[in-house]
């Protein structure tokens, strides 16, 4: 587990905008969408897509109590799922939020 955190945290850290997500998932292609409609740059990690995967996902909980994908990282604070950027977007929060990082 020790290599896995160390490859999550990194992401995190050198990412701006991180998503863990699954290729399949409706709420994750749904949180992807609104960022590139943003003309967001992120990252993506496609859990169900690498090998390690399911391990990923297990720390994610561990870090963050969140079970569920897309989940979400913007300036290396965890944001939640989609409903929580859809709810960011809605109110205004998440374009005073990115325009901090």
């Amino acid at each position: 587990m020790a290599a896995i955190k160390a490859q999550v945290d990194a992401l995190i850290a050198e990412n701006a905008v991180m998503v863990f997500s699954k290729s399949y998932c409706p709420y994750c292609i749904k949180a992807k969408g609104l960022l590139a409609s943003l003309d967001v740059a992120f990252k993506a990690i496609e859990l169900d897509n690498v090998e390690n995967g399911s391990e990923i996902q297990a720390y994610l909980l561990e870090l963050t109590g969140q079970r569920t994908v897309p989940n979400i990282f913007i300036g290396q604070k965890h944001i939640g799922g989609c409903d929580k950027l859809v709810a960011l977007e809605k109110s205004g929060e998440l374009k005073a939020i990115l325009a901090k990082i």
